[in-house]
């Protein structure tokens, strides 16, 4: 592989002690330095070189898009939390002070939503499995614990709380052998996503102590072997210059040949981030194992706004062989308030996106909301009877017979999570909301409640 004069070759991550090192750092303004050293403590801050040199135009700092998704801003924080945090870390720098403020904000900013810790982690013999997520019937989350960091920190990030050192919040696992009794238990999953994090984060050796017990003739129902990475998009380099990329691909090219089917999501915010002709060898490099590269990311407020920058992105991607997958809604975590948009305008930018590719690239969903009953996508929006609604459905549920049937809620401009929706023609619930006939039974056999009406939002987090 052969790089251009400015494309790093070695990986070098700045972190907030480091970031002051980067020959970009005194292009900064001391208000844009100063929100980096404060608002970090909060949320984590990872970039790197690639980064910073390939992807972030600086003539455009502050209102860059990749600047505004790796690097920390002010307004992320209420105004008042925000002049607390700095009083406290540029003036009294009181580490515990700190620390107690630190953690109020974080657990203000409902750091595990949709269930994920609550509900979404299954139980042997009455004792959670840490490292692992079960949600959807046919889909096993695994999050190995070498995969619990990033080439470089979305801002946005839903699992930011895997990074700031909130341990009783963690998911990992060190090893994978739970992972295959756990799977030798249910053989109606056939599907495991490798998680984090960044599993891509790890050597191709460390990989392949998770993906080759995955290959055993005894769990010939896991079908798929999904892993999500952000590393096409932050670190390409990964799949065609770091010393071991061509062990990677070797390593890819054997779970194919095992007969399974090996999915790399692949996490794109911006079409900046597949310009680079290294992104783009990356892209053939996973594809030319036989591997599948499914494009997927969230519709994020001050970075991904614009519906052309989508089009180019699945357009693409699709000439390069990966396949659009999924337009997400940002989810109701961390800064949300910053970065959230509302559904309505959401369901605009999707649908000029969408009118502008052809069918090759309309394999991609959305807006979609991965939220505590499962995915909702929103199909449109809709006149019926004289009034205005959005016209939605799951695309995946905790509950199998909730996928594919419609419903409608009552269309307002301003909302901007399913908790805020409320349910059209009069009626005080959604249908999800409230069905009986027995408890309802998620993936192992454990009892999901069913989302209190009238608890929804801020009173019951994990309802969202």
């Amino acid at each position: 592989m052969t790089t251009t004069a400015s494309t790093p070759s070695k990986f070098k991550p700045y972190t907030r002690q480091s970031i002051v090192t980067a020959r970009q750092w005194e292009w900064l303004t001391p208000e844009l330095q100063e929100a980096v050293q404060v608002v970090s403590h909060v949320l984590p801050f990872r970039t790197n070189a690639y980064v910073m040199d390939e992807l972030i135009d600086w003539k455009r700092v502050p209102d860059d898009p990749i600047y505004r998704l790796t690097f920390p801003h002010r307004d992320m924080l209420p105004a008042q939390e925000y002049e607390q945090l700095r009083e406290l870390v540029l003036h009294k720098k009181d580490d515990a002070a700190i620390a107690r403020l630190v953690h109020g904000i974080r657990m203000r900013m409902n750091p595990h939503p949709a269930g994920q810790m609550t509900h979404n982690v299954p139980r042997v013999n009455d004792a959670p499995l840490k490292g692992l997520q079960h949600k959807y019937k046919e889909t096993v989350l695994f999050f190995p614990s070498a995969g619990q960091t990033c080439h470089a920190y979305c801002t946005f990030c839903f699992r930011w709380p895997q990074f700031v050192g909130m341990e009783d919040m963690k998911f990992d696992a060190r090893e994978c052998g739970e992972l295959v009794a756990y799977l030798k238990m249910h053989p109606d999953v056939t599907d495991v996503l490798i998680t984090g994090g960044d599993p891509m984060i790890m050597n191709t050796r460390s990989l392949a102590e998770f993906l080759e017990p995955l290959l055993a003739p005894e769990l010939a129902h896991i079908q798929n072997i999904r892993i999500g990475t952000k590393s096409v998009a932050y670190w390409p380099q990964r799949f065609v210059s770091d010393k071991d990329s061509d062990d990677l691909m070797r390593l890819f090219e054997k779970v194919v040949a095992s007969g399974k089917n090996l999915a790399i999501m692949g996490h794109y915010n911006h079409a900046v981030e597949l310009r680079a002709p290294i992104a783009q060898q990356a892209v053939k490099r996973i594809v030319g194992t036989g591997a599948t590269l499914r494009m997927q990311g969230p519709l994020i407020r001050h970075i991904n706004e614009d519906p052309k920058s989508w089009a180019e992105l699945w357009t693409t991607g699709v000439r390069l062989g990966a396949i659009p997958y999924y337009m997400f809604v940002e989810r109701d975590t961390g800064p949300r308030d910053y970065f959230a948009l509302p559904l309505a305008r959401a369901h605009e930018i999707f649908q000029e996106a969408y009118s502008m590719v052809s069918g090759l690239s309309r394999t991609v969903r959305g807006p979609s909301m991965s939220a505590f009953p499962g995915k909702v996508v929103i199909d449109g929006v809709v006149t019926i009877n004289g009034e205005k609604l959005f016209a939605l459905q799951f695309l995946q549920a905790r509950n199998p017979e909730w996928v594919r049937r419609p419903f409608f809620a009552r269309y307002d401009p301003s909302d901007t999570w399913l908790d805020h929706l409320k349910p059209a023609f009069g009626r005080d619930r959604f249908f999800f909301e409230m069905e009986s006939g027995g408890p309802l039974r998620g993936p192992g056999g454990r009892v999901i409640p069913l989302v209190p009406v009238g608890q929804r939002g801020e009173a019951q987090p994990d309802a969202a």
